[in-house]
């Protein structure tokens, strides 16, 4: 169907490479993973029902997925870093099991969204994972609502619209037209199977509205009182300039670390080889690198 729609065959080939990425769910929450969860709830939070899961002991922990399929972080992920923290993995507004308004979505809302709901499950203060949107709100979050925001590890994010690839710009363009097409798609995948009372056009229209106006949130992200992990694939949906680019906005790639180490900045930059945006998530490495850098 996406094929019948007058579009760049490079565009077509883009949005059907996310489509077939998103509409693959990884193992649910809830599918039978090795995590016990102690905390399968709701709450009502800016005029929304949010769902959240709370699993592990230790520091808390709010893990934020990417756009569309939340059960692709909370997999792997999550299990592996519930083994080490008290993980708060919220499903977004009009995400998975949570309900949703007419409103547009806005990085800034699901923000507010995400500040709302720590306060009212009695989480203070936590460090945070994002994955691509994820890693969206989560900066968001930090800068709208530092007070609520520990340390940070953002999973492929794009700090600046001007630092992603042509073609997915134009993607993201494309997916309101697209959407009733993309959106049975996925309506009749295993995520449609997985997630059976979401209106796939609405998500997929709302998810290209969201993502189609330019931002540059650099002066705040630069500004961000704690520390900062971000990771990325070597094939990422950003340039690798622009990834240099938000990295010394941390204080990242300035001068030579010395033997010692002194002349590190207090953030870190992880590139991990042989994986793209829409894989990053099945790499080991991610957990490997979140868990060391979020050590006490």
């Amino acid at each position: 169907m996406i094929e019948q729609i007058a579009m760049p065959k490079q565009l077509i080939a883009t949005v059907a490479l996310i489509t077939v990425a998103i509409a693959a769910p990884a193992f649910a929450q809830t599918s039978g993973e090795a995590t016990m969860i102690t905390t399968n709830a709701t709450v009502n939070v800016n005029g929304v029902e949010l769902h959240y899961d709370i699993a592990g002991n230790g520091t808390p922990l709010v893990l934020l997925h990417g756009g569309v399929n939340p059960s692709e972080m909370f997999a792997q992920t999550l299990s592996g870093m519930a083994k080490t923290h008290r993980v708060v993995a919220i499903q977004l507004r009009g995400h998975g099991l949570s309900g949703d308004t007419d409103a547009r979505w806005t990085y800034e809302q699901m923000a507010d969204d995400v500040a709302a709901l720590l306060g009212k499950v009695g989480v203070g203060k936590a460090d945070f994972m994002g994955y691509s949107m994820g890693a969206g709100v989560a900066v968001q979050t930090a800068i709208r609502h530092p007070e609520v925001v520990g340390r940070l590890v953002l999973v492929s994010p794009t700090i600046a619209t001007s630092g992603e690839f042509p073609e997915i710009r134009a993607s993201f363009a494309a997916l309101p037209q697209m959407a009733p097409a993309i959106g049975k798609n996925i309506a009749q995948s295993g995520l449609g199977t997985l997630y059976p009372k979401r209106d796939w056009e609405t998500v997929m229209r709302k998810t290209g509205e969201m993502n189609q106006p330019e931002h540059d949130w650099s002066d705040g992200f630069g500004k961000l009182a704690g520390p900062v992990l971000m990771i990325f694939a070597d094939a990422d949906s950003v340039r690798p300039q622009a990834i240099s680019d938000w990295y010394a906005l941390r204080g990242g790639g300035q001068r030579d670390g010395g033997m010692d180490g002194s002349g590190r900045s207090a953030s870190r930059l992880a590139i991990i080889p042989n994986q793209t945006h829409y894989t990053i998530l099945t790499s080991p490495e991610v957990v490997t690198y979140a868990n060391a850098f979020l050590q006490p």
